[in-house]
């Protein structure tokens, strides 16, 4: 199986000079090939420019990364990325959103039968001639995740994809995606500020400090698929990430108590 990332102390400085941000601060860790990694920690902390290094879209200012011992220079098309917005083009149908990268790559023609087929996987079958704005969030999210999937990467980068739908969907939207990744193997790594999200997907949680992040643990999610978010050892992992992030404490004496 391939999709190891390998993430050797990273650092990215953001800034000039005489102005810098430090948002990544000596990040060091290996995701397996095939697993399921949420990367989870304190708003700003910097999940998303680690995702972006890891994508290429960014360049680390120090360390490396790596997939199957390959150096991560810039995008390539063994990583796809699903986006918190579902980012389609309005003025294209679903069909050709999720055609769109196989067309930028001049390989439709030979995969063309692959654009159904992932628009059947994700639930759309009857809605490939549709316009974004004709369906939901949820829908429209379901075919950026076919776009993103539809060139067969070895990973799958995700963004707080369902960070904007109700919370029905949502997790409707995250059994869609284990599906997926059960289906493809494909190593998933996404950012997340849903605990019970991370714990719900994960092999692995890892937590990260607020910026310049590092990794303050990384938790095993030793719970076979699919998981009973009401199970009291579902709560404990729970329970163990919000410590971590200082968000377990005991009940201050605030205000609005009532």
């Amino acid at each position: 199986m391939s999709g190891e990332i390998k993430i050797s102390n990273v650092t990215k400085v953001f800034g000039t000079d005489t102005e810098q941000v430090v948002a990544l601060g000596g990040v060091d860790f290996t995701i397996p090939a095939g697993s399921f990694v949420s990367l989870i920690g304190p708003s700003g902390c910097g999940k998303t420019t680690l995702l972006r290094c890891i994508a290429g879209l960014e360049t680390p200012t120090s360390g490396e990364l790596s997939v199957d011992g390959a150096a991560i220079t810039k995008p390539g098309s063994d990583r796809g990325f699903a986006f918190q917005q579902a980012n389609l083009f309005p003025w294209l149908t679903i069909r050709e959103n999720v055609a769109f990268g196989l067309k930028a790559r001049h390989i439709y023609k030979e995969r063309k039968d692959d654009v159904d087929s992932f628009i059947k996987l994700v639930g759309l079958e009857g809605f490939e001639s549709s316009y974004p704005h004709q369906l939901s969030g949820g829908m429209n999210q379901r075919a950026s995740l076919a776009r993103a999937l539809v060139g067969h990467p070895k990973i799958l980068l995700l963004d707080e994809p369902l960070g904007a739908l109700d919370a029905f969907t949502r997790m409707t939207m995250q059994d869609e995606i284990l599906r997926l990744w059960k289906e493809h193997n494909t190593t998933m790594v996404m950012v997340t500020h849903d605990v019970d999200e991370a714990v719900y997907l994960s092999d692995y949680v890892v937590v990260m400090s607020p910026r310049p992040a590092k990794v303050e643990k990384i938790i095993p999610i030793e719970l076979s698929h699919p998981r009973a978010r009401g199970q009291d050892i579902f709560l404990n992992y729970r329970t163990q990430i919000l410590e971590i992030l200082d968000y377990a404490g005991k009940v201050q004496d605030v205000e609005y108590a009532i």
